[in-house]
């Protein structure tokens, strides 16, 4: 476990800063301290590839368990958390959207995503590319994650699908690119099975309803 596993640099680098940055300093250490218990709690994941995914999982939890204490309903703490991740996502959109309308972005994306997925990952993925597909498909699968064990472990099994909603967020709307994906590990399918198709400047294409 390296030293960044810390409660307060954790929520630092998560999606929830913002909202953790108006939150009343004495519910923040709160957060950080709850953080740091689900880092004793989940070792076995705190490796260097997990860190920036088990910021935003260790904050998402512990955020909702503050709120929840300090009086929230569960089902409008849950919705705080996650409308509030949804808002950071709709920037990261807005981002990859700029990016697709350039040629050089599908080369590009078919290079950087099992590179990013290679170094971004750490124990508890597992993962299946396929690279002998036409030039305008990009597929994998997602074998194995560690989103819905943490979740199932803590009774917030509901969280999984909504992480998993970010997918949409940041490639449902992507220019000349569509974004399938038909299974989750977080709703029950043995797999995420992620697929890109990308087309021609001005050809008409209907995009498909992911999950």
């Amino acid at each position: 476990m390296g030293k960044k596993y810390k409660g307060e640099a954790m929520a630092k680098k998560s999606r929830f800063i913002h909202y953790l940055n108006q939150m009343d300093p004495v519910k923040r250490e709160q957060v950080a301290s709850k953080i740091d218990t689900l880092i004793q709690e989940n070792e076995e994941y705190c490796d260097k590839g997990n860190y920036q995914h088990l910021c935003n999982i260790f904050t998402s939890i512990s955020l909702f368990r503050v709120l929840v204490e300090g009086g929230k309903k569960e089902e409008e703490a849950e919705d705080i958390v996650f409308k509030t991740m949804y808002r950071f996502m709709e920037r990261q959109k807005e981002k990859f959207q700029k990016l697709a309308r350039y040629g050089w972005f599908w080369p590009l994306i078919k290079k950087i995503v099992p590179l990013g997925f290679k170094y971004g990952s750490g124990y508890g993925w597992a993962y299946t590319w396929h690279k002998k597909e036409a030039k305008n498909i990009f597929r994998f699968e997602c074998n194995k994650c560690i989103y819905k064990p943490i979740f199932a472990k803590y009774g917030l099994d509901m969280f999984g699908p909504k992480f998993c909603h970010n997918d949409i967020i940041v490639y449902g709307e992507l220019p000349r690119t569509d974004f399938i994906r038909t299974k989750t590990l977080s709703r029950g399918d043995e797999v995420c099975d992620f697929k890109f198709v990308r087309y021609k400047k001005g050809e008409e294409f209907k995009r498909s309803e992911s999950v």
